[in-house]
């Protein structure tokens, strides 16, 4: 029991500080991405790091279940290299007896990861998808910079002012392009504002100025000159975020029978089991010959892991395409890899007792 409690403290530890380790890389380049971003000018300066925030939430449950399988390959193939793993075999255990201890480890850090995979990941998706939307709202709703030009979220109306007032009430010399049942439209102001209605829409009215109108590919158009003239600010507030499959609740994915929702149910699930087959299978590929290189072990460890990922990967398409039914696409890989631990353990159980034999 105190050799098992050693090993899980050891585990926990190495975890702990992979964890950090590849948070921050995880970070570092979200950081870069967002703001590159943000020197386009596709995202709001101010929004990087909420923006941040929801784009690591999404990736914490493949980061702990990463974390966990290398804490233990680490931990054991040091126990390999210093000998302690010749103390618990001369103790009459067996390799198959580290399951317990490593299971015992692993199964909080499973119940974490089932919900951030189910719950916590789509919040944040759709929170960061909302949060986009409500800086393009702001963005299309705002008074516009003087000497520029500005285009709407929607790509369908570009707004130039020319001067702000000082009390910032009004703007001077509008001058407004549009997009209306498919005809283009022109318009100019001297003077325009902004101004809400009772039931929350925002217009912008112009005053005293004129309009053009013309219809693609024909020689006719219209000038009308007013007095007043609002234009309704087509925001994506209105028409709320664009639900994917992504950052769709989990409850309402299971009630959702498309292959697209399916695909992304069968990920979400997908996470926490192979997280408890990463750790199982970490046992088996932790073996280190102090005699011979220290690295084969790891490269095969990550070859496995690579494997692995991109067959759940092809299975998430495949029931995206509809090839494969959900059920399958959910079994399959995991099956795949549980046939293959006990043949891991019992080839590397099969040299250990020809090694004992030769000696």
């Amino acid at each position: 029991m105190i050799f098992q409690r050693a090993a899980r403290r050891e585990f926990t530890h190495s975890a702990a500080g992979i964890f950090v380790a590849l948070f921050a890389i995880l970070l570092t380049t979200q950081l870069i991405r967002l703001l590159g971003d943000a020197a386009q000018g596709s995202i709001a300066p101010e929004a990087v790091v909420a923006l941040l925030g929801f784009s690591a939430l999404n990736y914490i449950a493949a980061l702990l279940s990463l974390s966990s399988f290398i804490a233990i390959l680490l931990a054991l193939s040091r126990s390999y290299r210093d000998s302690e793993m010749v103390v618990w075999f001369s103790s009459g255990l067996s390799l198959a007896a580290w399951i317990r201890p490593v299971l015992v480890f692993t199964l909080p850090l499973v119940f974490a990861i089932a919900l951030l995979s189910l719950f916590v990941a789509p919040w944040a998706n759709s929170q960061s998808a909302e949060y986009r939307n409500s800086l393009n709202t702001r963005k299309d709703s705002g008074m516009v910079s003087p000497g520029a030009f500005q285009e709407s979220a929607s790509g369908d109306r570009v707004v130039f002012v020319e001067a702000v007032a000082d009390d910032e009430s009004y703007v001077r010399n509008v001058f407004v392009q549009s997009v209306q049942n498919q005809r283009l439209g022109v318009t100019m102001a001297t003077k325009g504002y902004q101004e809400i209605a009772e039931n929350g829409d925002r217009f912008i009215v112009l005053v005293n100025g004129r309009r053009y109108e013309i219809e693609p590919g024909s020689p006719e158009f219209r000038i009308l000159e007013f007095a007043r003239y609002a234009i309704r600010l087509e925001t994506k507030e209105a028409r709320g975020i664009e639900r994917t499959s992504k950052n769709t609740p989990t409850l309402e994915l299971i009630q959702k029978d498309l292959p697209v929702y399916r695909a992304e149910l069968m990920w979400r699930l997908s996470v926490p089991l192979s997280a408890i087959v990463l750790a199982l299978l970490a046992i088996p590929l932790s073996f280190v010959n102090p005699r011979a290189g220290r690295s084969a072990n790891m490269l095969l460890a990550l070859l496995t892991y690579f494997v692995y990922h991109n067959l759940l990967t092809i299975s998430q398409a495949w029931v995206a395409s509809g090839r494969i039914s959900f059920t399958l696409g959910v079994l399959a890989t995991h099956l795949f890899m549980l046939c293959l631990l006990p043949l891991l353990f019992y080839r590397r159980i099969a040299i250990l007792s020809f090694t004992r034999f030769l000696r």
